[in-house]
């Protein structure tokens, strides 16, 4: 939403117990207009005091907001902003000789009783701004209902009114302005300091994983981390998994509340439905193969944990929004509500290749559009504060070389991903390659030779049997490296690996 006021001077209503058209001024007021503006001619240094959130299009009166404007230009450039020096300036002004010509300024320098009060003068414009933008809004959104237009539906016009109203309530919170190094460090010991006290060190929200938190420190807000893989990798299953073992998750508590809480995590569902992402976490949690539950072949024992695990899935707050197609302003719009209605610690979006860009901002071709989708989403992490954990498809030139490992040269359509990343991990599975590419003997190739690379080759598979990589290619927080964990197929499960048991039978 810009900045321009949208509104008319005046709105006419109706007047009640007559015919005659009454009418209601927009909010504002002349008088502390001038009142600001006096001061700011007397003192140049209250100027200090707005400069942050006031604008010259803040101003109701027209003539205000330009000599705000010009005092401002000249005081930025280290000059004297009088009414003697801004006479010229207002010369030919014509709203200007309408009040009085140059001797405006000099009448407003006069008329000021005390600089202490250019604070409270500026927020109380800024307030009467925002109430005029409110009703340009309103105006707004009545008139394009009443617009038929077949490209933008009714949920579409809900989602952009949303979107222009948070704008509009959010005005100057992301301008955080100046910080001392000092209080920068201060909030950093504060961090370190939870990071100790907490099981496993974490700073961040968990993942669940003992390792991968080690090597993390967790997922730390205002950080967009890629998950990456090839399809049949188990990159929805990895991210369930942490959507879901963050949200069981308790969140450390806060010096003045005994009371513990769990994380709120929104779960972004491009490609699987809300009732096929429960059903996987069910598996997870219940033990019982997924595909057997689809088909209804479990037994009575079977069912009792089943109902089990679906009590433990009523007590966390996670939310799933499988809307196809979603565009990164619509999914910016519900993650921003359900951040004001009752918090939130996480988003995971499954996939980003699938998201939309923003509502007219239609790119040249697919490579702008990806750049233009993880934009929007580092923008997300920052602006709501909150870690954002996307998943990506890899090309398909990882399946053209010997070694499978994915680098961050394999991530797919747009170099920008690994440019606004703060982590980068991919998700590899040997075992999965291994079980495709099964020896078979050659014509003319002698079996001692053949049972000699079978064997080879069963030993290697067995080795890897039920384990997964997480290859963590960048971080900018802390080292890379690969991580192993324990992977069950049937469930769907990542779990810490256990080597001196065997990977196979730890759980």
């Amino acid at each position: 939403m810009s900045n321009t006021a949208t509104t008319s001077t005046v709105t006419p209503l109706r007047g009640e117990g007559d015919d005659a058209l009454a009418y209601r001024i927009p909010p504002h007021s002349a008088e502390i207009e001038a009142a600001l503006l006096g001061a700011m001619l007397t003192n140049n240094r209250t100027f200090e005091k707005v400069a942050d959130f006031l604008r010259a299009e803040h101003f109701y009166e027209p003539v205000h907001g330009r000599i705000y404007e010009a005092a401002s230009r000249l005081i930025e450039r280290g000059q004297v902003a009088s009414p003697l020096t801004l006479r010229h300036y207002f010369e030919k002004d014509e709203a200007l000789e309408e009040v009085g010509g140059g001797q405006y300024l000099f009448d407003l320098a006069a008329s000021v009783v005390s600089v202490i009060n250019v604070e409270n003068y500026g927020r109380t414009i800024h307030d009467h701004y925002l109430r005029r933008q409110l009703i340009g809004l309103g105006e707004d959104v009545v008139n394009e209902a009443y617009r038929h237009d077949l490209e933008v539906s009714a949920t579409d016009q809900i989602e952009l009114a949303e979107q222009r109203l948070y704008d509009l309530a959010t005005v100057g919170e992301t301008e955080r302005g100046v910080i001392a190094l000092k209080q920068a460090a201060l909030v950093a010991l504060e961090e370190a300091e939870q990071a100790f006290k907490r099981e496993g060190h974490v700073v961040g929200v968990t993942t669940g994983l003992v390792d991968l938190d080690r090597r993390l420190g967790g997922l730390h807000p205002s950080d967009l981390i890629i998950l990456a893989g090839r399809p049949s990798m188990g990159k929805t299953a990895l991210a369930t998994n942490i959507a879901y073992n963050a949200a069981r998750a308790r969140k450390p508590r806060e010096a003045d509340d005994n009371t513990e809480h769990t994380h709120r995590i929104l779960f972004f569902s491009l490609e699987m439905s809300s009732e096929q992402l429960a059903t996987r976490i069910l598996s997870q949690q219940s033990g019982i193969p997924s595909d057997r539950i689809r088909r209804g072949e479990i037994n009575a024992d079977e069912f009792q944990a089943f109902a089990v695990a679906s009590q433990e899935m009523h007590r966390v707050s996670m939310f799933i929004d499988d809307t196809p197609a979603i565009s990164v302003s619509a999914m910016r719009t519900r993650a921003r509500r359900l951040k004001r209605q009752s918090g939130l610690d996480l988003i995971v979006v499954d996939y980003l290749q699938l998201l939309q860009p923003s509502m007219g901002r239609r790119a040249e071709n697919r490579v702008q559009e990806i750049s233009e989708i993880t934009r929007g989403l580092k923008t997300l992490a920052k602006e709501l504060e909150v870690p954002v954990l996307a998943l990506s498809q890899l090309s398909r030139q990882v399946e053209n070389r010997e070694d499978k490992r994915p680098q961050l040269a394999d991530l797919r359509e747009s170099g920008s991903i690994e440019q606004d990343a703060d982590v980068v991990m991919f998700i590899f599975r040997e075992e999965y390659y291994l079980e495709k590419g099964e020896p078979i003997q050659g014509v003319d190739e002698k079996r001692e030779k053949f049972e000699e690379r079978h064997a080879h080759w069963q030993t290697r598979r067995n080795e890897v049997a039920n384990t997964a990589s997480v290859i963590i290619a960048k971080q900018r927080h802390g080292p890379v490296g690969t991580i192993e964990l324990y992977f069950d197929g049937a469930r769907t499960l990542f779990d810490d690996l256990d080597r001196q048991h065997g990977g196979a039978d730890q759980l």
